[in-house]
């Protein structure tokens, strides 16, 4: 287990520097707030390098931790690229990656345009993908660190492309977790359901598009899946009504999951 009880119980991670993307909003965001609480120098990447340095700043100021950023597109390879060279830095290491980067498409496949959904892709697996393999490089020479990658409940559900992504990020995690626990890192995906972030107002997508009763806070999905990596879960679904969704997805008729194909898109 990477994780130790504090006097006041709440759970620690060893020391080390934690790199975080699409940090600067939802659930990246509280990532490095309760992380950068806990005294982990943060590794902040996103594409909006104002944001960027008022974020640091802010967090420096809040916890009197190290923080440095990274500017950079995780639709574009070359950005991909210069984020994996920082997690190959075996002097100065990624103690925890969190692949949280993302958006969604309000529209359907075919309506989306295909350099659009190409995009989708790009940031929701193909990122992840090439970050895991740089932070997996390095951390299995040192012998231990951790891999978060933000999946989603759709994985378990039918919701177009973005399921598809993210159940791509579950299977990848499940096997990464058995692949590599044995030399001392933990990878897991954390699949929160509808979380008030930014997330779906950048979608133009309102409150009541689905019932109130689903809806998560970004804090307690955070502060859940820190709890199911200490406890060297390879997937964290926060939430007793959502384990329950997925828990009963193998048993709904394909007919009644379509209902979940809309909500959060109206």
């Amino acid at each position: 287990m990477l994780w130790g009880m504090s006097p006041k119980s709440m759970r620690v991670l060893p020391p080390g520097t934690v790199m975080i993307t699409g940090a600067t909003a939802g659930l990246g965001l509280e990532f490095a707030e309760q992380l950068g609480a806990q005294g982990h120098p943060l590794v902040l990447v996103a594409r909006n390098l104002e944001r960027l340095k008022e974020v640091a700043a802010e967090l420096e100021n809040k916890y009197g931790v190290a923080v440095t950023t990274i500017s950079a597109d995780l639709t574009n390879r070359a950005d991909v690229d210069k984020v994996a060279l920082r997690l190959g830095d075996q002097k100065d290491p990624i103690e925890i990656l969190i692949n949280n980067a993302g958006h969604g498409l309000k529209q359907s496949f075919l309506v989306n345009d295909v350099e659009d959904e190409q995009a989708h892709l790009d940031i929701h697996v193909t990122a992840p993908m090439r970050l895991s393999h740089a932070a997996l490089r390095s951390m299995t020479q040192r012998g231990h660190g951790a891999i978060i990658n933000v999946a989603s409940v759709a994985a378990f559900l039918p919701r177009g492309s973005y399921s598809a992504a993210k159940d791509y990020m579950v299977k990848f995690s499940e096997w990464a977790n058995s692949e590599f626990a044995d030399q001392g890192v933990t990878v897991m995906a954390l699949c929160p359901g509808f979380t008030r972030t930014e997330f779906h107002q950048r979608m133009d997508v309102s409150a009541d598009s689905a019932p109130k009763y689903l809806w998560l806070e970004a804090d307690r999905v955070v502060s859940e899946c820190l709890a199911d990596l200490a406890a060297g879960k390879a997937i964290s679904i926060p939430s007793k009504r959502y384990k329950a969704i997925v828990g009963a997805a193998t048993m709904i008729p394909s007919g009644a999951l379509r209902r979940f194909q809309s909500m959060g898109r109206k």
